[in-house]
């Protein structure tokens, strides 16, 4: 098997855990750039992604610090999947993918990084780069 090597998120492995919610926290701050917030609307977000597992990495956020979906109503909801939609057309006209990779991990186990707050990842992907079937493909048992 082939170790693939993503040396940008480095830092972010090696970082101290923190206990704050990036979330709750980079709104409240009005340096948008320097946080990396693209858009505020109403009842939610859309961040960069700092440690990107791909060019135009965005997350989108609602500004309630809320662990799942479930636990949404119905207008914030709404209105996270409709940033989601406009971002994903935003980076479909500007990067032009091949397709997308759009998802959310709920809670711990899953992998969530904030696990406490329910955010969706946008990932923006094309043919040629590395996803897990590549990497699944030389393992043998």
């Amino acid at each position: 098997m082939k170790t693939l090597w993503a040396p940008w998120r480095m830092s972010y492995l090696d970082a101290p855990q923190k206990n704050s919610c990036i979330f709750c926290d980079k709104p409240k701050d009005t340096k948008d750039k320097e946080n990396f917030i693209l858009y505020r609307g109403k009842l939610s977000l859309v961040m960069m992604n700092l440690y990107p597992y791909n060019n135009g990495h965005l997350m989108v956020s609602p500004y309630k610090h809320i662990p799942s979906i479930t636990k949404l109503e119905s207008e914030d909801l709404f209105d996270l999947l409709k940033v989601t939609q406009i971002s994903t057309q935003i980076l479909e006209n500007v990067f032009n993918p091949g397709g997308f990779n759009i998802g959310m991990n709920i809670g711990k186990s899953s992998g969530a990084g904030f696990a406490d707050h329910v955010h969706i990842h946008i990932v923006p992907r094309w043919n040629s780069d590395t996803n897990f079937m590549p990497v699944l493909s030389e393992f043998h048992l």
